[in-house]
């Protein structure tokens, strides 16, 4: 399952981890939100122990979303030794979003 990671999580999981980390900015309301969430927790599964796959809701989370400056839903943030090194703004494929990670790895 995907990480929840909030306001106050953001740091310890995203900056500090020196991990691969993908981050899928969504919400509720979101229709292209619910279209990737299956994508994204299979991902999730597939890349336990070699990444961390979080999930962002970004009405519960206006801090990161800001910081951020996350404008339009789902986006899809790629971060590598707590530094963004990559982004997909929209719903994407299986295939592109796993080719990403791969690439980072």
């Amino acid at each position: 399952m995907a990480q929840e990671i909030n306001d106050g999580n953001f740091e310890e999981l995203v900056t500090k981890s020196g991990k691969v980390v993908m981050i899928d900015f969504w919400a509720e309301w979101c229709g292209p939100c619910r279209m990737i969430t299956p994508i994204v927790e299979e991902l999730s599964k597939e890349f336990e122990g070699k990444a961390i796959i979080g999930k962002v809701n970004v009405d519960e989370n206006p801090g990161i979303t800001t910081k951020l400056k996350i404008r339009n839903i789902p986006t899809l943030l790629f971060y590598k030794d707590g530094v963004e090194v990559d982004k997909i703004v929209g719903a994407s494929s299986k295939p592109a979003i796993a080719s990403k990670l791969n690439s980072l790895l």
